[in-house]
């Protein structure tokens, strides 16, 4: 055994990173094929299509708190590897459907969902094991590691999975998901994961209880979930009217659209490589009220495109979208982190990823403006979302912190055996 440097991180959560750049690519490559194999395809029309990017948004709401629970029950290890597993079944079998012709809709969104609930619970196990892997003081940079995978992941894998269906098919765009997710289980398999202390078994309506308890009353975390919350629905606001507005006020073809878009992607990959520098310098607390204010600027610069119909004011937008709220998610990673008992991690960590599952329900107020008062009203009303998530991120005792708080409860046993 040996212990890890102030500067690297141990090859046993190298493991880990791995795995996650290999199973967040896989998901994003399915989630991007899904919708094209069920229009070209399927051909199926936008209601449909609206429906199947339900069914792959449900097992957030669903499942993650169950999630959560077992996550602080069992092995987070083994777990993972089974809901990648999962995962890769089910992307093997949409593939072996499609090349029989049997896919249907309903099949894909069945086999969409299956696929859907492995993510959830690898996303909600992951942060919760990442303590038990790396010292205190290099959980900003393991967290940073993590976060540029998905980011990494999300820029290139519509991309790819685009790619592939248009250009080699629907069934290699399935297969390369599906071998992606097993390599992911491939280096779960080699993961050592420290032994935690036995957990009492209660109820499990009383283990989710204390996990929202914890949450709702901690000083640090209840104003970190709320704001997240708000900075959610405004940001899922403004990128639900955003293409027929870029193409209807600020004349942008499907490239433009894009290109403009792209700029997200850009601005969260710049915001991860830098995270790790920008704690070491900045007090803790600064770090965390970084991305609602960078958030709030980018959605006034947004909204400034009504007045000055400018696509570089919208790319810069999105861009401070990206890069600013990125360093949020990361140092509230490491908050609950440091903050959180080893015992709660996993349902405190299932309840941040809880709020990803009303993505609908945004999108769908946002319709519902947009389509009687115009995109414009969206953007205006997102300002005083994120306005409103700054001020309580801004008035909340988390902006105080120095530096990150002292890990709380048992002392964690790192796994640094060189794998």
């Amino acid at each position: 055994m040996s212990t890890p440097s102030a500067d690297h991180l141990p090859a046993t959560f190298n493991r880990l990173a791995w795995s996650n750049l290999a199973a967040q690519s896989a998901e994003q490559i399915a989630l991007a094929a899904a919708p094209i194999v069920a229009v070209l395809l399927l051909g199926v029309g936008e209601g449909q299509t609206g429906l199947l990017q339900t069914a792959l948004t449900l097992p957030f709401v669903l499942f993650a708190i169950p999630a959560g629970l077992l996550a602080d029950r069992m092995s987070r290890r083994a777990l993972m590897a089974g809901a990648e597993a999962l995962r890769a079944v089910s992307l093997v079998l949409t593939l072996v459907l499609i090349w029989w012709g049997w896919l249907t809709l309903p099949l894909l969104a069945l086999l969409g969902f299956v696929a859907v609930c492995g993510t959830v619970v690898y996303s909600v196990a992951a942060p919760a094991l990442v303590p038990s892997l790396v010292a205190p003081p290099l959980l900003g940079a393991a967290n940073a590691r993590i976060e540029l995978a998905r980011t990494v992941a999300f820029a290139g894998g519509p991309a790819i999975g685009g790619a592939l269906v248009g250009f080699v098919g629907a069934a290699p765009a399935f297969g390369a998901a599906a071998a992606l997710s097993l390599m992911a289980v491939m280096l779960l398999s080699g993961l050592h994961e420290p032994p935690r202390a036995p957990v009492q078994r209660r109820r499990p309506m009383q283990d989710i209880a204390e996990g929202l308890s914890f949450v709702a009353r901690h000083p640090y975390l209840r104003p970190v979930f709320i704001t997240q919350f708000i900075f959610s629905a405004a940001a899922f606001m403004t990128l639900a009217v955003f293409v027929p507005y870029a193409v209807r006020h600020l004349g942008l073809s499907a490239a433009g659209v894009g290109i403009t878009l792209a700029m997200y992607g850009a601005g969260m990959v710049i915001g991860a490589l830098a995270a790790t520098r920008v704690m070491k310098r900045l007090p803790f607390g600064t770090v965390i009220v970084l991305g609602p204010v960078t958030g709030f600027v980018a959605s006034l610069v947004m909204a400034l495109t009504t007045w000055i119909p400018s696509p570089a004011l919208a790319g810069l937008s999105f861009f401070l979208l990206g890069a600013g709220p990125i360093l949020w998610v990361i140092s509230t990673a490491t908050l609950r982190q440091s903050v959180t008992p080893p015992g709660l991690l996993g349902r405190v960590s299932a309840i941040n990823i809880l709020s990803y599952g009303a993505r609908p329900i945004r999108t769908g107020i946002a319709a519902v403006i947009g389509g009687l008062y115009h995109a414009e009203a969206c953007l205006y009303l997102a300002v005083a979302g994120f306005a409103w998530q700054a001020s309580v991120i801004l008035t909340s005792p988390a902006a105080t912190l120095a530096r990150q708080p002292d890990m709380t409860g048992e002392v964690a046993h790192y796994a640094t055996t060189k794998v």
